[in-house]
């Protein structure tokens, strides 16, 4: 029976039956007056009995698939940014539709996803292997969708939460390279002359995201404090550009700037400015751009970094290894691991400890110099090996 009719001091309630609660296992019912009428009441709980009875025939159907591409993604558009929406959209179609899409949604078991998992980690047909970061972000998909779907009543449990999905602590940061302060020095001096030059210093000397590179604008630059502000990035979603808030809850900030990316930068806006007035573009006020006044697309400056990393004789890193070889080259040069974190914009210190603890065990002997330095005393020698004739053969010389 979906619904029936109780009366309680006089007034009559149409009863629905909702099913089973998730988490205790108890059932589930919801009451709606009906006034003192009966058979309005019975018709009342016939009508809503009806609809709900509706209701569960649709879901019944609904596969997971469906359920994912025609309410959970377009749902999730409105509140996620646009390079995480489109993320979300490929580890969808890649990997959850050929896998469990045709599945009912109520039907899916922990050992579906088990079984994904598992063929995305060790496939036997010949793929590559995905990353066990990837498979937990397919996880961590699915996971949230079906935690939509229990809210929406559309599901009684969260199959997700059961399944094996890979642990997060497991994960092995893949090993990042840092040039040395030669290395660096090397790549400027090849990548000067490059129009792309003045973007490659600035990148070097703050350690900024390509991301927030390309989203300054000159508005951000106070020359008299030499101080520049992050407040914005540019992301490539597909191949069209969006501007965003930024990555973490930090990444907007503040950063102090030397005298020469002052000097680099002061250049870079004279040539720009010149640029403009001799082809007639209007100044949109962004600080890196092309002829034409448009924003440099992100892959543009990743392609020109990669082609004179090769002529130059240094190390192959990517143009993300830059910012980590800044962080490095401070932590090395004992700058605090607080300053480093805030001048990156790491969600915290302690992902800045994680990220180069690989600099930090090479610091330890210095330390430990250091503090030997302390508390030697300072009119005492060290003490030296005697080179000179035991008292046992002095004594025995004198007998």
């Amino acid at each position: 029976m979906k619904g029936y009719v109780t009366q309680r001091r006089g007034h009559f309630y149409a009863v629905i039956y909702e099913g089973l609660d998730p988490v205790t296992g108890r059932e589930r019912r919801s009451w709606h007056p009906a006034g003192t009428d009966r058979a309005e009441a019975e018709q009342l709980a016939a009508r809503l009995a009806a609809e709900r009875e509706g209701r569960d025939d649709e879901v019944r159907s609904l596969s997971v698939g469906a359920y994912l591409t025609t309410q959970w993604l377009p749902a999730k558009k409105i509140e996620l940014a646009a390079s995480t929406y489109r993320d979300y959209e490929r580890k969808t179609t890649n990997h959850l539709l050929p896998a469990v899409g045709r599945i009912g949604l109520r039907r899916l078991r922990p050992e579906h996803l088990d079984r994904l998992y598992k063929a995305k980690l060790r496939p036997t047909d010949g793929q590559r292997p995905l990353a066990p970061k990837t498979v937990y972000e397919i996880h961590l998909i699915v996971r949230g969708a079906l935690s939509d779907a229990v809210r929406r009543g559309l599901i009684q449990r969260n199959v997700a939460l059961f399944a094996r999905s890979p642990l997060q602590r497991s994960f092995h940061q893949t090993e990042k390279t840092a040039w040395t302060a030669d290395q660096l020095r090397s790549f400027l001096r090849a990548a000067a002359g490059h129009k792309l030059f003045p973007a490659l210093w600035l990148s070097a000397n703050t350690g900024m995201r390509r991301s927030e590179l390309l989203g300054l604008r000159w508005a951000d630059l106070n020359v008299s404090k030499a101080r520049l502000s992050i407040n914005r990035g540019l992301v490539a979603v597909g191949y069209e550009l969006h501007e965003t808030p930024g990555k973490t809850r930090n990444a907007r900030r503040t950063i102090d700037l030397d005298a020469t990316t002052l000097e680099v930068l002061h250049g870079w806006r004279a040539l720009q400015s010149a640029t403009y007035q001799a082809t007639g573009t209007d100044d949109a006020g962004t600080m890196f751009t092309d002829a034409s006044g448009q924003p440099i697309h992100p892959h543009a400056v990743s392609q020109a970094f990669d082609r004179i990393v090769r002529r130059a004789d240094v190390p192959i890193i990517c143009l993300h290894e830059l910012r980590h070889t800044h962080g490095t080259l401070l932590i090395e040069a004992g700058v605090p691991v607080k300053v480093v974190s805030e001048r990156l914009g790491h969600a915290s210190p302690t992902f800045t400890i994680e990220t180069y603890q690989h600099v930090l065990p090479g610091m330890q002997a210095k330390a430990a110099t250091t503090f030997e330095k302390l508390i030697a005393p300072e009119d005492v020698p060290p003490p030296t090996r005697s080179t000179g004739p035991s008292r046992r053969n002095t004594r025995r010389k004198a007998a």
